[in-house]
């Protein structure tokens, strides 16, 4: 695994330099851990960016793990195509390029684990629409929701995030209020929601 290490480096500094969004490092020990725990066979990532999260999910997750991973930049899914198929997982992760909201509708069988790290504002449209596609025991984890603090904290936001503020509070009521799922919101990083579906009784 010598030469997937040096990869996983070689992204990271192309996402430092680049400025390309990878998961934050505070809330990645908390994603990986829930993989490391759950050992899913299907993984659905909302959000590829560079590849850095699905690769790494893919060396936690179960042996025949497949992930289908979606992203709207051709330019990021290019360069993310282009680090996956130098690691040991460049069978097992297809990616997806266009608008999630609509790519989650072509999607076959069932998936039971979810990471959605994407457009903020369509958090709860994420959710709604990939229901139909969760096991009986799936995890769904999404980042960013407590975005710099003003989502559960009483900091004044600027008016530019007020879509973002609104949409992310509408998905933690999503999740939390929900009788099917039991939800931790995590405060690492940026925040993490990890929600667990519960077994019908």
């Amino acid at each position: 695994m010598k030469d997937f290490s040096a990869l996983l480096e070689e992204m990271e500094a192309y996402g430092r330099i680049n400025r390309v969004p990878i998961i934050n490092e505070q809330g990645l020990p908390v994603l990986l851990a829930t993989v490391r725990e759950k050992k899913p066979h299907r993984i659905l990532e909302i959000g590829t960016a560079i590849g850095y999260s699905a690769l790494l999910m893919a060396k936690e997750a179960a042996a025949d793990v497949e992930i289908d991973t979606l992203e709207l930049s051709e330019e990021r899914a290019s360069l993310a195509r282009e680090y996956i198929s130098r690691s040991p997982y460049s069978d097992r992760i297809r990616i997806h390029i266009g608008d999630a909201g609509e790519n989650i509708q072509k999607l076959a069988g069932k998936y039971d684990f979810v990471f959605i790290d994407a457009a903020k504002g369509q958090y709860p449209d994420y959710f709604r629409k990939i229901y139909p596609l969760l096991t009986e025991k799936a995890t769904v984890v999404a980042d960013n929701v407590l975005f710099r603090g003003y989502v559960m904290g009483k900091v004044e936001y600027p008016r530019r995030f007020k879509t973002i503020v609104k949409r992310l509070r509408e998905y933690i009521d999503l999740v939390t209020k929900s009788n099917e799922f039991a939800t931790v919101i995590r405060e690492d990083g940026d925040g993490l929601a990890i929600s667990q579906r519960l077994p019908k009784e």
